[in-house]
Parts: C-alpha cells; sequence; structure tokens
C-alpha cells in the first residue's frame, strides 16, 4: 500500500476514533444530566407530595383510614397530577387510590418498585428512610417511579412519562451520527488531498530514484521549502552528486589502470623484441666484430631502459607503503647537490642553467626531494632545444616555500596538462623513448609532493616554454 493511502487510512479512522468517542461522551453527559434533572424534579414532587399527604391526613385520621385517605386525595391529587404525574395511594391491605389514567402494567411496575423497596429496608413502619426512585419502560414508553411511606403506613407511589428525554436523545444521536458522517466524508476528502500534497515530494522522489536506477544520473530532485521533506531532497542531491563523483573517480581509476596495464605492455614489448631480435642474431647469423658489438651495446641500453623502468616502478608502488621521515633540509645544501649534479647535463645540452634557492629550510625526505627535483629539471632540458634556458629558483614565502622550475621549450599542450602526472604517458612518445623517457617521472613527482603535504602547479603554453610551481606549506623561514 502506498504511503499516501496508509496516511489517508490512518488518519479518516483516527478522526472517526476521536468524534465518535466524543460524540459518545456528550451524548452521556446530556443523557445522564437530563436523568439527573428528571430525578431531582421527580424527588422534589415526591417529597411534596409526602409532605401535603401527611399534613391533609392528619386532620381526617380520626373517621378512618379509608376515609381520610379518599379526602386527602380529592383535595390534593388535582395539584399533584395537574404537571403529569399519575399517583397510587395503598397500605399492605389494599389499594386505596388510584389515577384513572393508570393503566395495569403502570401499577404492576410501582408495587414491583415497592417490593424491591421492602427488601431491601426490610419493610419495618418505623423506617424513616423508606424511599426509592426507578425509571422502568413500560411498552415503548419510559416512566420515571417514587415511591414512598408515610408515618401513617401508607404507601405513595408517583410515576411520570419522561419518554422524551429518551426521544431526545434518539434524535440527537441520530442527528450526531449524521453530523459524523457528513463530518467524515468532508474530512476524508481534506485529508485524502492533504495526503496526496504532503507525500508529492516523496513520490517525486521516488521517481527521481528510478531514472537514476536506469542510468539518468544527470536528475535531480526539486528542493522546495525548509522543512523536513526540503532537506530531505537537499541531502538525496548531495547524497547522489557524492555518488556520481565517486562514480566517475572510480571510471577514471579504472580507465587509468587500464592505460598503465597497456602502457606498460607497450614500454615492455619494445626493448624486449629488440634485446630477442639481437641476442638471435648473435646466435644464428654470422656477424662482424662492429655489428656484433652493436648487437650488444643494443641489448645493453635495452636491458638498461627495463632495468630503470623496474626502478621507477618500485618507486612508485612502495612511496605509499612506507612512511617518510621528515627533517629540516637546508636549501641551499639541496642547491649545491643540484648544481653539482646538473652542471655536466646543462652543458651536454647545450643549456643556459640557473639554479637558486632562498636560504631556508624545507621539511621532508632529502633523498625522495632531490628525485623531484631532479625529474623537474630533466624534464625541463629535455623540453627545451640548444641554447634554450632553464631557471630553477627558491623562495621563502611567509611561512612557505616555493620551488619555481621554468623552461623555454616546447610547452605542453592545455587539453594534455592534467594529464601528464599519469604513469606511463608522454605527451611527446618517440621523442620520450628516444631520450631515455617511460612516463614515469611525472607520476612519481606527484606521489612524492603529496606525501609531504605540498601541491604542484603546471602552467604552460604550447611553443613557449612551462612553469612548474612546487608549494611546500608551513616551512620555517631562515632569518
Amino acid at each position: 500500500m502506498k504511503f499516501a493511502n496508509k496516511l489517508f487510512f490512518t488518519m479518516t479512522a483516527l478522526l472517526t476514533i476521536i468524534f465518535a468517542v466524543f460524540g459518545m461522551w456528550m451524548l452521556l453527559s446530556y443523557y445522564s444530566k437530563a436523568v439527573e434533572r428528571e430525578i431531582d424534579r421527580a424527588n422534589a414532587e415526591s417529597g411534596m407530595f409526602q409532605l401535603m399527604f401527611e399534613n391533609t391526613y392528619y386532620p381526617m385520621a380520626m373517621y378512618g383510614k379509608e376515609f381520610a385517605v379518599r379526602g386527602v386525595m380529592d383535595s390534593i391529587s388535582f395539584g399533584v397530577e395537574k404537571n403529569g404525574n399519575y399517583c397510587v395511594v395503598w397500605d399492605d391491605e389494599r389499594e386505596y387510590y388510584c389515577n384513572p389514567n393508570i393503566g395495569v402494567d403502570m401499577i404492576n411496575t410501582i408495587y414491583g418498585v415497592s417490593n424491591a423497596l421492602d427488601r431491601e429496608t426490610g419493610n419495618y413502619a418505623e423506617d424513616e428512610n423508606y424511599y426509592g426512585v426507578a425509571i422502568r419502560k413500560i411498552g415503548s414508553r419510559y416512566y420515571i417511579i417514587t415511591v414512598s411511606k408515610t408515618e401513617f403506613d401508607i404507601y405513595l407511589g408517583m410515576c411520570r412519562d419522561i419518554t422524551a428525554v429518551y426521544e431526545a436523545r434518539e434524535e440527537l444521536t441520530i442527528r450526531y451520527c449524521i453530523a459524523l458522517g457528513i463530518l467524515l466524508v468532508v474530512g476524508g476528502a481534506v485529508i485524502f488531498i492533504l495526503s496526496r500534497y504532503i507525500t508529492r515530494p516523496i513520490s517525486r522522489l521516488n521517481h527521481v530514484v528510478n531514472d537514476i536506477t536506469q542510468g539518468n544520473y544527470e536528475i535531480r530532485c526539486d528542493v522546495k521549502g525548509n522543512d523536513e521533506i526540503g532537506k530531505l531532497a537537499a541531502n538525496f542531491n548531495e547524497m547522489t552528486n557524492a555518488i556520481v563523483d565517486h562514480m566517475h573517480q572510480k571510471e577514471l581509476e579504472a580507465l587509468q589502470k587500464e592505460n598503465f596495464t597497456t602502457s606498460f605492455a607497450h614500454e615492455l614489448k619494445t626493448p624486449l623484441t629488440s634485446i630477442i631480435g639481437y641476442a638471435d642474431m648473435l646466435n644464428t647469423v654470422e656477424m662482424t666484430d662492429r655489428e656484433r658489438s652493436e648487437a650488444y651495446y643494443y641489448i645493453f641500453t635495452q636491458g638498461k631502459r627495463l632495468e630503470n623502468l623496474s626502478h621507477k616502478l618500485l618507486e612508485l608502488a612502495e612511496i605509499d607503503k612506507n612512511p617518510i621521515k621528515k627533517e629540516a633540509i637546508p636549501t641551499k645544501e639541496l642547491e649545491e647537490n643540484l648544481r653539482n649534479t646538473m652542471r655536466p647535463i646543462f652543458a651536454a645540452k647545450k643549456v643556459e642553467g640557473d639554479i637558486h634557492l632562498d636560504k631556508g629550510y624545507i621539511y621532508g625526505d632529502k633523498e625522495l626531494l632531490l628525485s623531484v627535483f631532479y625529474n623537474l629539471l630533466d624534464n625541463a632540458v629535455k623540453a627545451v632545444e640548444e641554447n634554450g634556458e632553464v631557471h630553477f629558483k627558491g623562495m621563502n614565502l611567509m611561512g612557505d616555500y616555493e620551488i619555481t622550475v621554468t623552461d623555454n621549450g616546447r610547452g605542453i599542450p592545455e587539453e594534455e596538462i592534467s594529464r601528464i602526472t599519469e604513469a606511463f604517458y608522454m605527451v611527446d612518445k618517440s621523442r620520450s623513448r628516444k631520450e631515455g623517457g617511460a612516463g614515469i617521472g611525472m607520476a612519481l613527482c606527484q606521489k612524492i609532493i603529496q606525501c609531504h603535504d605540498a601541491k604542484m602547479h603546471i602552467h604552460s603554453k604550447l611553443g613557449e616554454g612551462t612553469v612548474i610551481r612546487v608549494v611546500f606549506t608551513g616551512q620555517e623561514e631562515n632569518k
């Protein structure tokens, strides 16, 4: 069952129970108060009847009980019975007076009430508390009956028709049932509309979920309002965005792994083909000393290339597993090491190289940082032509230390800048292989820089050169 239908039936049932209980309480309260009023009235009229009877009976008692009773009733019956009351007067031996409009059933009922009262009180003549009131149904009518006993051992019975009270109750009950039915119909319609209105955002959310399940990852919920449902829709959109971003990240990682495997296989294929081919020639073909020397050279160089590739891959794989030990490294010490190492490389390529680091400290692993800086300088040298320029600068920036590597070489296409830190990715593959590169260097640099909580920024223009900035945050400045 849909949530809207559950809400509709639940609210309708709750509304029915509340108004039914409230209506029953109102009807019972009205009926109880009406009956109490009738009982109070009957008690008052019965007390008045007994008082008038006793006061009038006493002077006539000397003429006999029957004469006295008839005289009294002739005197007071009109006043007592004018409000719809019917009277009966009797003693243990006989009946002295009975209203002519009282039927046999009513008389028997009055006697029945008296007999019940006799059993209750023990029928003592001297009992001053002999009094009873009861409501009885005779035929289709309801009567309130009072019975009392005078000091002369004479019973006084009164009855009055109170059917109007019960008819009013029945009529009120019918009217209430009709009103309750109308209320339920109108209230049910309102609840039905409100349940659909309240659950509409949930239905829309359900449609969005179904669309996303079917592959439409661009659809989102409309956020309307700041209530719980609006917050749910907003949180759902955030969750969907996070899931989609995670999926894209996983897809990118899967693509990178696929590219890594393909590139790795390709990188292995070329040197292995050369090694196998030249080794086969050495075994099967008569060669001159020069040709044999060239074959050995190719086998050696390709073997060194495979060795270099394996070292790079091991470094790339191990960099995340082993936590680095950081220490304060003087920048001037790094500068001297880089100058000594790069001086012959600059000279061989006929490149104008400039290495200068402001005095300060960088916290990190010295060997790993030198590996990063060697890679960046080596890439810069490979990117420039003869007589090109490569600048390696370091400066303090209010607690940070920034390394900048600048060259005026070939540059990198803008669409490929974001990919140069991927393993085996090379902008110019033929030239990189010719110069001994395998596309691992920048990936390794990125890993090392991340392990030092630093950031690398690359800016390049095709044909104009490249600028790479590495910023080490929270470094101590030497003053």
